[in-house]
């Protein structure tokens, strides 16, 4: 019943952005062009000191790659590959493929980076995408550790596994591959690089949380049914995976405070002073089963300047009923934005 829930929001909002295509239409202007190589040169935050140790970068360049899928009155969608610049003994992992979301027209546009779920359905970021790029703001939808193209047939490692080691190594790779994602939409001469953004749900709004702790030049973080305090809620989980973890970790000699140390350096809230001077918007669920309210309130709280809170009456799935509303508070969101 919620992956029906899940994939009738989804429908329902192509359905509706279908409709508002006509619209974006009316501005004819042509697609700023989009080189099938490119090399693009990172370049560490002025600010980069602040950044915390494990998500620090140091100045590079690294070669993207482009291909035209489709091409719309609206809007086009590229496909976007480029090593990640963290190397592991999984070869399929090594490489971030995404999907470029470019509006029509010369800009200046804003520039997002779109994070997907747990469950790894990309429809939904790619909605999200698409409905961003037609209201003139260019989204980059990528995909992160272990997810897709990235995952191999012969190695069951995951972004998200038992193992809380591989969960922060996961994590602070997505932080790095989302850096690199930022520096390419900096690098795109149809957007402005002081108006860059991050959203994501569900894990992927607890990793634009952590991202943007990570790119201090992401100016615009959209949390959706995120949180904070990520060890402390994954080691309470009432589910029997949950249940047989603690039981094999706490066999190996560990304990919930060994735990608990592993995943700090990874969770939101440790480093949500760092978007204190952000613009943050967090929209989460009255009801959800499984990021808890006091998991959203302790990143809201972590932040320290009370940013915008949003409570939908909804479940964490269940909250997908409300996708078609939300796409508008997200363009909302990310097209205003202050001289």
């Amino acid at each position: 019943m919620s992956r029906l829930i899940f994939f009738v929001a989804v429908s329902t909002a192509v359905v509706w952005l279908n409709c508002l295509a006509k619209v974006a239409a009316d501005d004819q202007s042509p697609f700023s062009e989009v080189s099938e190589v490119a090399e693009i040169e990172f370049v560490p935050a002025k600010n980069e000191e602040t950044v915390p140790e494990q998500f620090r970068l140091k100045s590079h360049r690294f070669e993207a790659e482009a291909k035209l899928l489709r091409e719309s009155e609206a809007l086009r969608t590229i496909s976007v590959t480029f090593p990640s610049p963290v190397e592991t003994v999984v070869p399929e992992n090594n490489t971030v493929y995404g999907e470029y979301f470019q509006p029509a027209g010369a800009g200046p546009f804003p520039g997002v980076v779109v994070l997907h779920i747990l469950g790894g359905e990309f429809p939904l970021s790619q909605t999200v995408a698409s409905s961003l790029a037609r209201a003139k703001v260019a989204a980059l939808f990528i995909k992160m550790p272990y997810y897709g193209e990235r995952r191999s047939k012969d190695s069951p490692r995951r972004m998200i596994s038992r193992d809380p080691r591989e969960v922060a190594e996961g994590m602070t790779q997505a932080v790095l591959d989302v850096r690199r994602a930022g520096a390419w939409l900096a690098a795109r001469p149809e957007i402005d690089k002081l108006r860059l953004g991050v959203t994501g749900i569900s894990l992927g709004g607890i990793m634009s949380a952590l991202s943007a702790a990570g790119e201090p030049r992401f100016r615009k973080v959209a949390i959706y049914l995120g949180g904070g305090k990520l060890g402390e809620n994954l080691w309470d989980m009432q589910h029997r995976d949950a249940d047989a973890f603690r039981s094999e970790w706490l066999k190996m000699g560990e304990s919930r405070e060994s735990f608990l140390k592993l995943l700090e350096p990874v969770d939101p809230a440790t480093h949500g002073r760092l978007l204190k001077d952000r613009d943050v918007l967090m929209v989460n669920a009255k009801t959800d089963e499984i990021i808890p309210r006091a998991a959203t309130m302790a990143l809201w709280d972590s932040i320290g300047t009370k940013p915008e809170l949003v409570w939908l009456d909804a479940g964490h799935i269940t909250a997908a009923a409300y996708l078609p509303g939300e796409m508008v508070r997200l363009q909302k969101f990310f097209t205003a934005w202050k001289p």
